[in-house]
Order: C-alpha cells, then structure tokens, then sequence
C-alpha cells in the first residue's frame, strides 16, 4: 500500500532531487504526477522550487548544451531537438547554443569525421563522402558546416574522379 506524499514532503524531495543534477521544468512536473498530488499542489510546489531556484530552465539549457557538446559530442542541431523534447522556450535554446565557442565546434567536427574516416569502408571518394556526411548529420551537425569541414579535409576533391575511370 502506497502512502500519500503531502505538498511539503514532495517539496523536499524535490528539492534534493534537483540539488543533486540541473533539472528542466518538464521533469519536475513528471515527478510530481507521479506523486499522486492534486494540480494545484503540484503548481504550488513548482512555482516554490523555481521561485528558490531549484528549477531554472534557462540555466538547464546552458547546462545541457555543454554537457551534449563536451561529452557525448553532438551538434547544435540535435541539441536543440532534445531541448525542444523538453519544452525549454526556444529564447534558452538560441541563447544556450549560441554560448558554443565557433572554433571548437568546428575543432570537434573535424576531429570527430578523421575519427571515422579512419575506420571507414568505402568504395570510391564519393561513397566515402557520402558516409562521413551521413555520420555528421547524425550527430546533429548542418550540412553547410559538414561540408566546410570535409573541404577542409580535403575528402571533396575530386568526388567523382572514380566514377570516369
């Protein structure tokens, strides 16, 4: 049997909760339905964790961009789409991804496609490009800024020379 939380209890729960890792708006309010509390505690306990600070969401977006950047090594693309996921306002979004220093993601590009291209199976320059491009976007990066980087490796030229053979 399942004891009821009160509006209190949940409140410090939570507020451990969020002390230990950045939480989003979106978060807290899963947990707390799964608490089994009334819409308007749940909007009281809320409005308390985010008046304290607790839960800030422009704070999490700083958050979750560098960690996404830094560690699992994606674009600003896919972050923004997990973002988004989370409902963060689209204003966090723009101003957290804009706090991404330019050369090292353009350094984290480059070094992410030599990585791959290491490994890469590929039948002719063309196929190889094509694999390096699709890899690129799949971590989130633009196809402008996909295919700077790969000029920049020189992986562009003469795309196609194996095909007129």
């Amino acid at each position: 049997m399942k004891k009821e939380m009160t509006k209190e209890e949940a409140l410090h729960k939570l507020a451990a909760y969020c002390s230990s890792a950045e939480r989003c708006t979106q978060d807290i309010e899963k947990k707390l339905q799964m608490m089994d509390l009334s819409q308007e505690d749940i909007n009281q306990v809320l409005l308390r964790l985010q008046q304290e600070k607790f839960v800030d969401d422009r704070r999490y977006a700083y958050a979750f961009v560098s960690d996404k950047f830094r560690f699992n090594q994606w674009g600003r693309i896919k972050i923004a789409y997990e973002l988004k996921k989370k409902a963060i306002p689209s204003a966090y979004i723009n101003e957290a991804l804009a706090s991404i220093d330019e050369e090292a993601y353009n350094r984290l590009l480059i070094t992410l496609l030599r990585g791959k291209q290491k490994g890469l199976k590929a039948k002719d320059n063309r196929d190889r490009y094509l694999k390096l491009f699709r890899f690129a976007a799949g971590r989130g990066f633009t196809p402008v800024e996909i295919a700077r980087c790969l000029k920049a490796l020189g992986n562009d030229e003469d795309l196609y020379s194996d095909d007129l053979e």
